[in-house]
């Protein structure tokens, strides 16, 4: 189990891998480093991860990954080690069970969804069906 713990649009803790609507999203230790690398490097200590689902790519549905600076009202944020992921309420329905991991490869680094959800995804992981 990790320590990833989950905010409302208020800011108050909930538990541990808590769920909003009882959907749940989980930050690894790899992605909490990097995420916190990454806004130190932006010099700007309120920046969050958002994480979120669009459709399109070659599968159907594909993740994006952007800095934000404000959470809104559909939003939950997940914390973990100092490091803030946003995800909204619609794109955490199709992320529930999933877990945000930092993989550094020969390929390259990026950030990589573990979704339970995904019955395929596409050769890079950057778009899945579900």
């Amino acid at each position: 189990m990790t320590d990833t713990t989950q905010h409302d649009e208020t800011g108050a803790d909930a538990a541990p891998q808590a769920a909003a609507a009882n959907h749940s999203f989980t930050v690894t230790g790899n992605a909490a480093k990097r995420i916190r690398a990454l806004v130190e490097a932006e010099a700007e200590p309120g920046l969050m991860l958002r994480v979120a689902v669009e459709g399109g790519g070659c599968s159907g549905f594909r993740y994006t990954f952007d800095f934000e600076r404000q959470v809104n009202a559909d939003d939950r944020v997940f914390e973990r080690d100092g490091a803030r992921v946003v995800v909204d309420e619609v794109s955490l329905e199709l992320l529930d069970g999933s877990q945000l991991e930092f993989v550094e490869a020969l390929i390259g680094s990026y950030f990589e969804v573990q979704n339970p959800n995904a019955s395929s995804s596409c050769g890079c992981g950057a778009s899945f069906a579900i």
